[in-house]
């Protein structure tokens, strides 16, 4: 199959690249680093053994790329308004996209604005940045769940897992709104907290105050799935989240972007999700405060 990356960032970068690794064609919309990557090509330091690129298919606009079978969109969602326009020219009839992206909701945006279009969730567990120009830094994790949303060909996503497989990443499909909330419950919880304490994820959790204050976020996340129809979805989870949190030293995306002065994606892992819940008649007051103080800062 034809694969293209929107995004060669940390996620995009890492997955599109092990992909093309493993000799998938695979062509890369990137922005900054264009000239960089086509004159020295794309490395990646990676847990698993460091690798290269060494020339990559890159492209400045999708205009000038062909069209795919599978397109991964692993921009931040605060460019998602953008979609529509960067995945005309590389959409064909049966061309399956599947975002690579936080939050709850941005299948249903992008379906709306694209009614016709096969759409699935991809779910990244990946702990990596960009360490330069072109370069990446794999410190842990790295697989993906799949998740249908609107796909009309029975076996696609299954097609799809089976070549991140044989190149080197755990892939599984799933049930959508499972998969969808169970990464956004720790996503509210632990993202913001984050940016307002300014501190990594093992410290919210070594200290008695700002881990109660996690719990609780990560109970109001769970009422929300479940009143939203995830199933499978219980209390125990907070306390399975709360023990990888422990031990997990490292900032989130969401402190990522603050500390590097970007738009933090309040919308679609707060906003949404709480007027989700919200119209199931569910109130979430500490999620709700939580993302007011975010608002706040997104505009500082």
């Amino acid at each position: 199959m034809k694969y293209a990356v929107i995004g060669m960032g940390a996620v995009g970068g890492y997955y599109g690249s092990r992909l093309a690794l493993a000799g998938h064609d695979v062509h890369f919309l990137l922005r900054s680093d264009y000239e960089h990557v086509r004159t020295h090509g794309f490395e990646v330091e990676s847990v698993l053994g460091d690798y290269r690129l060494d020339h990559p298919n890159v492209f400045l606009s999708s205009s000038q790329m062909p069209v795919c079978d599978v397109v991964f969109v692993a921009m931040k969602t605060t460019s998602n308004h953008l979609l529509p326009e960067l995945l005309r020219p590389i959409l064909g009839s049966d061309t399956l996209v599947v975002l690579l992206q936080n939050g709850i909701g941005v299948e249903a945006e992008l379906q709306r604005q694209l009614p016709n279009l096969q759409i699935a969730a991809g779910i990244a567990f990946i702990n990596c940045v960009k360490s330069g120009p072109g370069r990446l830094l794999h410190r842990g994790y790295g697989h993906v769940t799949l998740a249908d949303y609107s796909c009309r060909q029975p076996g696609l996503l299954s097609r799809v897992a089976a070549d991140f497989s044989a190149s080197g990443v755990r892939a599984e499909v799933a049930d959508y709104l499972h998969a969808r909330w169970k990464k956004n419950i720790l996503n509210m919880a632990t993202n913001g907290m984050t940016v307002v304490h300014n501190c990594l994820c093992d410290a919210l959790i070594s200290n008695p105050d700002t881990c109660g204050e996690v719990r609780a976020l990560m109970l109001e996340g769970i009422r929300a799935a479940q009143a939203c129809g995830a199933s499978g979805i219980t209390d125990d989870l907070a306390d399975k989240m709360l023990a990888t949190t422990a031990t997990t030293h490292f900032a989130t995306s969401m402190k990522y972007d603050y500390d590097h002065h970007l738009p933090m994606e309040v919308e679609y892992i707060y906003s949404r999700p709480i007027q989700e819940a919200e119209s199931h008649g569910l109130s979430l007051p500490h999620l709700r405060r939580l993302e007011q103080q975010l608002l706040i800062m997104n505009n500082h």
